[in-house]
């Protein structure tokens, strides 16, 4: 009996499309599926950056270097709601030493949906709300200030939207470029994949970061932001794509001359109508989790240049950007919320990675 209800089961697992048993072994992944509810959530702040931020970018204000405010619920043992103690600076007469001095006395509330700095959402939409702020006479730096004072979780919140799409842009060329380049060196092959193939080795034997560093320094410093961004985009592409171009080229000279492939150029469908409909989506799983690791590289470059002013530069905002103001032990020692923007890039990325393990295993028919 037992076998008889174990059958149409079995049938049911056979009848499966390949999309759903991804689906089913990617959901066994706990550190996939928790890296892409995280990622989600990376995105999301990127997308409402500006309005989740209390302050703007580059609003300052007398606290430098002022610590990571403390959120209070209690005043006098009563419940009153989110408040931050208003605090006032304070200077040693001996050393010249300054204080952060909180005054006990003097709470502020923190009010929902407030008016404050000026932005465009999505670089068009006009807007100064906000999320959360407190009054005009006290501060809320949830992670301190930088040496002008200005709120370094705003700045670090904005600098998710540039990070992260600068990954997006830079995968993107890269896909394009790396699956059209390797389509064509491996369909055709001959001439074509030896030419192609030379050129892919030159270009892998140039040493990563020296190149990066190389074509950042050219980038001329009178150039506006949105074309420095653009620029960055596709340095970070010109060198990322010749990994993905190998491993198309290998999969299309194995899949060349398989039978529907032979349909395919009977029936009289060109030769990049047969690259682009039907030997590519043929290994799309491989091609989707490479998207997932090629990703953290971009931002890792994109940080790399940054970090070294190769990149971009003030007043855009972006992890490697910030992460200047660290460059300081002895600042860094004493002030290690400046590392913060560091902790957003080491998570980031280990989400991408798990994330595409996760896929891997997935997309894998081999692994149970």
């Amino acid at each position: 009996m037992s076998d008889l209800h174990a059958a149409p089961a079995a049938a049911d697992d056979v009848s499966w499309s390949q999309w759903k048993l991804i689906r089913v072994k990617f959901g066994s992944h706990k550190l996939a599926l928790v890296s892409i509810w995280l990622l989600g959530a990376f995105y999301l702040v990127a997308l409402f950056a500006q309005f989740l931020a209390p302050y703007g970018t580059w609003q300052p204000s007398p606290y430098a270097y002022a610590p990571p405010t403390h959120i209070h619920f209690f005043f006098h043992g009563k419940f009153v709601g989110p408040m931050v103690y208003r605090t006032r600076i304070e200077s040693d007469p001996e050393t010249f030493e300054r204080h952060f001095v909180v005054d006990a006395s003097r709470p502020a509330r923190i009010h929902w949906f407030v008016r404050g700095a000026s932005y465009r959402w999505l670089g068009f939409i006009p807007s100064s709300l906000h999320l959360f702020g407190v009054e005009q006479d006290a501060q809320l730096n949830l992670m301190g200030t930088d040496i002008l004072g200005r709120d370094c979780f705003s700045r670090d919140l904005i600098a998710t939207q540039i990070s992260l799409t600068v990954g997006l842009i830079g995968v993107f060329i890269t896909f394009v470029l790396g699956c059209l380049i390797g389509g064509a060196s491996g369909y055709y092959g001959g001439v074509v994949d030896n030419v192609v193939q030379r050129f892919v080795e030159f270009v892998t034997c140039l040493p990563t970061v020296p190149m990066w560093m190389a074509l950042g320094a050219a980038i001329p410093a009178s150039w506006s932001n949105l074309k420095v961004y653009f620029t960055i985009t596709v340095i970070l592409a010109l060198r990322s794509w010749t990994g993905l171009s190998r491993q198309v080229r290998s999969k299309l000279l194995e899949m060349r001359e398989e039978d529907y492939i032979v349909a395919a150029r009977v029936a009289g469908a060109t030769d990049w109508e047969i690259i682009l409909r039907h030997l590519l989506p043929g290994f799309a799983s491989y091609l989707i989790v490479n998207l997932t690791v090629e990703i953290p590289r971009m931002i890792l470059g994109e940080t790399t240049l940054s970090f070294f002013g190769l990149g971009l530069r003030p007043p855009t905002v972006s992890w490697g950007v910030l992460l200047q103001d660290a460059q300081n032990l002895a600042a860094i020692s004493t002030y290690p919320w400046l590392m913060f923007p560091a902790c957003m890039v080491v998570v980031c990325v280990l989400a991408f990675n798990f994330l595409g393990d996760g896929l891997r295993d997935a997309a894998d028919p081999y692994k149970e």
